[in-house]
């Protein structure tokens, strides 16, 4: 094949609207002085982030007509569902169990997945079940997923949407003139480049682009001092699960909590195995969650205190001690447990599962109070039935767990996404103005998909229109919901 032939098919490479860099190139790089900083696009929304939040929130953007453009660290999109590998996705019906409240974006990547047989639809899927740890509440209607499945449908519906993807793009600063955001600098293979945005979407998870522009923000719990410990999940695969759920399920009758502490899935093995001097994990039980295939299980049960997630040195000593808790967990299952005896990793995640980092301050502060009373404020641009869910607040094995009381689901106002001081920037995902308790209930995927829709649609009205994202009508963001197939009550 000749060479223009050879580069002529190779076109075929270009995808997500960026193209790779000619060849020659390669060679003239090497060795060359320091590049210049310069401008690689314009767009009318900029995604910080390619978690679950961030990617809906530029497809939404796409799809409602402004140029999109998501930037992502990583190699893939989903942040915490693929790179984190957390699964499965937590409950999104109401607290009855009869009504599936988080659909729109969420449910089409969902059943994209089904379609393709790397999930589970959560109507097909009950609480007090291997699919759910055995847990009942909060645990109804949980959907277990692959992620390797969902990197791909991530991919095609960013690129059927138009979206502009960049990885391996780190977050430099934000552009700011006076108080508004024009843009983001960003440190790619290139080097240092900058994005001309109308509006910013903070995805980052830790509030980034917010803190970096000055947006006031809380770190963790503001009156303990603490975050929540992480965990570095892994998925397992070889399993005799018939034997596994045989052993679980001769024990169903000894689940409890005693003073905080959950004594769930193979406590009793877990007492085997301190008694024997082989375990030293901040957990009583292993919470344990058949995946879609028959063998495999997704492994939530690794505890790591005090990680700033604002901080590299933290982060890579977080990560080598969840890989410790991994190897003695693989030991663990190995010797201890039923149908685990010729067990492998299948992989453990690529990042540490971090649950709390900074809270954005914005326009509405989100409470706990808020949840279990199932408030649904005018603005509402999701409701939820997910529990608050916070780790280590009282000691090192305890979890308090406080489910919805006051009706069937509580809603989250467009408010909470819109932060102080700052114009042109949207947070979406768990780094939302909410409190250190209530966003330990909505920090879970489908919310945060949920959000990222809504984020999208605003920052696509704030854009088109040419107005701050404040002074967006959440009337109009509700009515677009709703068109595109969300849930609002």
């Amino acid at each position: 094949m000749k060479r223009r032939e050879f580069l002529t098919r190779s076109g075929a490479a270009v995808a997500g609207g960026v193209a790779l860099g000619a060849l020659g190139g390669v060679t003239a790089a090497c060795g060359s002085s320091e590049k210049a900083e310069k401008e690689i696009g314009s767009v009318d929304v900029l995604v910080v982030g390619g978690g679950p939040a961030g990617v809906c929130a530029a497809i939404a953007a796409a799809r409602n007509g402004a140029s999109a453009m998501i930037l992502e660290q990583g190699g893939c999109l989903g942040g915490m569902a693929t790179r984190g590998l957390v699964a499965p996705f937590m409950t999104c019906y109401d607290t009855t169990g009869e009504v599936m409240v988080i659909r729109g974006l969420f449910s089409e990547i969902v059943d994209r997945m089904v379609a393709l047989g790397g999930a589970i639809h959560p109507s097909e899927v009950r609480a007090t079940t291997p699919f759910s740890a055995w847990i009942t509440a909060g645990h109804d209607h949980l959907t277990p997923f692959d992620p390797e499945t969902m990197k791909f449908v991530l991919d095609s519906m960013c690129v059927e949407a138009g979206v502009r993807i960049l990885f391996h793009a780190t977050l430099v600063d934000p552009i700011v003139s006076g108080r508004t955001i024009k843009g983001i600098r960003v440190l790619t293979r290139s080097g240092i480049e900058r994005i001309s945005a109308k509006v910013v979407i903070d995805a980052t998870g830790d509030g980034d682009v917010a803190a970096k522009a000055g947006v006031p923000c809380d770190f963790g719990n503001p009156e303990i001092g603490k975050v929540q410990p992480a965990t570095l999940f892994f998925h397992i695969n070889n399993v005799d699960t018939p034997r596994l759920v045989k052993d679980v399920e001769a024990h169903l009758h000894e689940f409890r909590k005693v003073n905080g502490v959950s004594y769930r899935a193979l406590h009793w093995r877990v007492e085997e195995a301190e008694a024997a001097g082989e375990w030293d994990i901040s957990r009583k039980s292993v919470n344990i969650y058949r995946g879609v295939r028959e063998d495999e299980w997704a492994v939530n049960c690794t505890r790591i205190k005090d990680v700033d997630a604002t901080d590299s040195e933290s982060l890579t000593k977080a990560e080598i001690e969840g890989r410790r808790q991994v190897m003695e967990l693989m030991n663990f299952f190995h010797k201890y447990v039923p149908g685990c005896e010729n067990a492998t990793i299948k992989s453990s995640a690529s990042t540490v599962g971090i649950r709390e980092s900074r809270h954005v301050r914005g326009e509405y502060l989100l409470t706990a109070d808020d949840l279990i009373g199932a408030v649904v404020p005018e603005d509402s641009i999701l409701v939820a039935s997910n529990s608050v869910d916070v780790h280590g607040r009282n000691g090192a094995n305890t979890t308090e767990y406080r489910t919805v009381e006051g009706g069937p689901w509580y809603g989250l106002p467009l408010r909470s996404l819109i932060p102080l001081d700052i114009e042109n920037l949207i947070v979406a995902g768990r780094a939302i103005s909410a409190s250190s308790d209530a966003a330990g209930a909505v920090r879970v995927m489908p919310p945060c998909m949920a959000m990222g829709h809504a984020a999208g649609i605003t920052a696509a009205i704030s854009a088109l229109k040419g107005i701050a994202p404040r002074k967006v009508e959440a009337g109009d963001v509700r009515a677009q919901l709703l068109k595109e197939g969300a849930f609002l009550g």
